[in-house]
């Protein structure tokens, strides 16, 4: 590993061009965007981290060799605050020779600042409010379990949904928040079982990627890596696939 340097209070690391590198949008559309004095992060030749100290979360970038080193600087600095992390493919195996890893994922960071083409029945998706809570987390519970945040978050700002002509809920989607910057997340895009195929998730997608661009100038989603048809659609929407990363929680300190 390499040795890392905490850096300084009096110094942001992400004035340092590691954000200006490819491969290191989840920096400059996160952390970067947003720059607290209070924010604990740390910096290395060829890596950034900085926790998220609500969830326990460190998030990092870079070279994997000098990422997993700033991920291993975090736990034994804080092993009461640090129990899981993101950081560039690989890190989890480097960090794993140190620490016991869990509940490993493999992702990637998309991120677009184009509006893409209108997709034909972008005209059907609608807005949800709160009325619609309770009948959006029964939908999302039955056709996507594993939804990434669900009605009444706090870093939710829009959902939208398409209906069938009797009213009954086909495709739903968040614009959620990363957490750190509050750039616009597109989250817990939903479909029913039964009308998969129809193009309703692609529609309901273009429709969410043009809302956050001509609001926010861009867009960001995490897609799973094994996911090859979101990864088609993404693709064709203009999402760019730069930054895979992998997630893990951390058990034990050996």
């Amino acid at each position: 590993m390499q040795a890392t340097t905490l850096v300084p209070r009096s110094t942001d690391l992400f004035d340092q061009g590691l954000e200006l590198q490819a491969g290191s949008a989840l920096l400059r559309f996160g952390a970067a965007r947003q720059r607290s004095d209070g924010r604990i992060s740390w910096s290395g030749s060829g890596a950034a981290a900085w926790l998220d100290d609500a969830r326990g979360h460190v998030w990092s970038v870079g070279e994997p060799d000098a990422a997993a080193g700033l991920v291993l600087r975090a736990a034994h600095e804080l092993p009461d605050r640090v129990r899981e992390f993101t950081g560039p493919r690989g890190t989890d195996r480097l960090v794993g020779r140190h620490l016991a890893v869990t509940d490993v994922i493999e992702w990637i960071f998309r991120w677009t600042v184009e509006e893409p083409a209108v997709h034909p029945a972008e005209h059907r998706v609608v807005t949800l409010d709160e009325s619609h809570h309770d009948e959006l987390l029964a939908f999302l519970n039955e056709h996507s379990p594993a939804h990434s945040t669900g009605p009444g978050s706090s870093d939710v700002r829009l959902w939208a949904g398409i209906r069938e002509a009797d009213g009954r809920l086909v495709a739903c989607g968040a614009m959620s928040s990363l957490r750190d910057s509050g750039a616009p997340l597109m989250a817990s895009v939903a479909t029913d079982t039964r009308v998969r195929g129809q193009g309703l998730g692609a529609a309901l997608t273009s429709w969410l990627t043009r809302h956050a661009v001509r609001r926010d100038g861009f867009c960001t989603l995490w897609q799973l890596a094994d996911n090859a048809p979101a990864d088609r659609l993404y693709t064709r929407l203009g999402y760019r696939n730069e930054d895979p990363c992998v997630a893990a929680r951390l058990v034990t300190l050996y």
